[in-house]
C-alpha cells in the first residue's frame, strides 16, 4: 500500500467518524461511504491526488426520475445560484432526469472538527437545494 493510499483511507475513515454522529454510514462495494442526508442519496470517497494532496469527493442524488423540462433546468440554476459548496447537474436520459450535487474539496491537513464542519456545510447546501425539486 502506497503512502497516497493509506492517506486517503485515513481520510475516510475520518470522514466516517465524523458523518456517523448525524446519520448511518456505510460501506459501498467500491469502499466508498454511503449515507442518506435530508433525503438525498449520497456517496463519498477520499482520493489522493498527489502527495500531500488527499481530496473527498461527494456526490448526492436530489432528486431522480424527474421529467426534463425548462421548468426543472431553472430550478436547477436557482439553486445552483445560492450554493456556495459544489455544483447541480441534470442527467439527463430520454425524457428523464437526474438531479446530482457534486463536490470535491482538498481535505488534507483538516483537524476532526473543521473537517466535520465543512462535511455538514455541503450537506446542508444539498438538503436546502433538494426543496421544490420532488414538485
Amino acid at each position: 500500500m502506497s503512502d497516497g493510499t493509506a492517506a486517503a483511507e485515513e481520510l475516510q475513515e475520518r470522514a466516517r467518524a465524523a458523518l456517523a454522529g448525524f446519520v448511518d454510514v456505510e460501506a459501498d462495494d467500491d469502499d466508498s461511504l454511503r449515507f442518506e442526508y435530508g433525503g438525498a442519496l449520497c456517496s463519498l470517497r477520499a482520493v489522493t491526488l498527489a502527495d500531500g494532496l488527499d481530496v473527498l469527493s461527494l456526490t448526492g442524488v436530489l432528486a431522480w426520475d424527474r421529467t426534463v423540462s425548462p421548468t426543472l433546468h431553472k430550478r436547477v440554476a436557482e439553486r445552483n445560484a445560492r450554493l456556495q459548496f459544489g455544483s447541480i447537474v441534470v442527467v439527463t436520459r430520454g425524457r428523464q432526469a437526474d438531479v446530482v450535487l457534486r463536490y470535491t474539496f482538498p481535505a488534507t491537513g483538516l483537524a476532526d472538527a473543521p473537517l466535520t464542519t465543512m462535511l455538514l456545510l455541503v450537506l446542508s447546501g444539498a438538503e436546502e437545494a433538494r426543496k421544490g425539486l420532488l414538485a
